[in-house]
C-alpha cells in the first residue's frame, strides 16, 4: 500500500513540473561569428560581452535585439524568441501543468543557436 501511495505522488510530481524547466538552463549560449577575424563589443539587455565566441542570453518571453558597439561595425540584429522543443514533450504526455510551469519560468523559449555578423 505504501509503495502504490509514494507511486502515485511521483506521478502527480512529475506530471506538474515542466519538462523545459527541468531539461534546460535559463540562459542560452549562442555562437557568434564574424566575417573578419577582429574582436568586437556585443550587447544584449544591457549586458556587453565580446565575440566572435559564444554570448549568453537569459531565456525570455520577448524578442530581444544584439547591438554590435564596436565603432567599425555598428550593427542591430533581431533575437526572435521561439518555443523550446522540450515544451512539447509536456503537451504529448498530457502535462498541463507542466507547461504552465515552463511558460511561467520562461525557460520554454530559445533564440537561434547562431548569428553571422558581417564587419568590413
Amino acid at each position: 500500500m505504501q509503495v502504490l501511495k509514494t507511486l502515485i505522488v511521483a506521478g502527480a510530481t512529475l506530471t506538474a513540473v515542466g519538462c523545459s524547466t527541468i531539461l534546460t538552463d535559463e540562459n542560452q549560449r549562442i555562437n557568434v561569428v564574424s566575417s573578419s577575424d577582429q574582436k568586437f563589443t556585443v550587447e544584449v539587455d544591457g549586458i556587453e560581452q565580446t565575440a566572435p565566441g559564444i554570448i549568453t542570453v537569459k531565456k525570455e518571453n520577448k524578442n530581444k535585439t544584439l547591438k554590435v558597439t564596436s565603432a567599425k561595425c555598428e550593427q542591430q540584429i533581431a533575437l526572435n524568441k521561439e518555443v523550446e522543443p522540450t515544451f512539447f514533450v509536456n503537451i504529448l504526455s498530457g502535462g498541463a501543468f507542466g507547461s504552465t510551469t515552463d511558460f511561467a519560468s520562461e525557460k520554454m523559449w530559445r533564440y537561434q543557436d547562431t548569428l553571422q555578423i558581417n564587419c568590413n
